[in-house]
């Protein structure tokens, strides 16, 4: 029954400090934009530079 005199505060202890670090993130903006980063896991970046104009150095090397 002893025990129960410290669980409850660490218990206490421990809400407070998750409290807390929900309140920093959401804060600093952790929780702003959630569909990006949903969606940049799909998307390979490599195909998106692929889609661009080509360089200046790869256009002298096609001509």
């Amino acid at each position: 029954m002893n025990v129960i005199y410290f669980l409850i505060p660490l218990a206490m202890l421990l809400l407070a400090f998750g409290v807390v670090a929900f309140l920093w993130a959401v804060k600093s903006g952790q929780f702003d934009d959630l569909d990006r980063e949903a969606y940049r896991i799909l998307f390979d970046e490599d195909e998106s530079q692929t889609a661009q104009e080509p360089s200046e150095q790869q256009k002298d090397q096609l001509h």
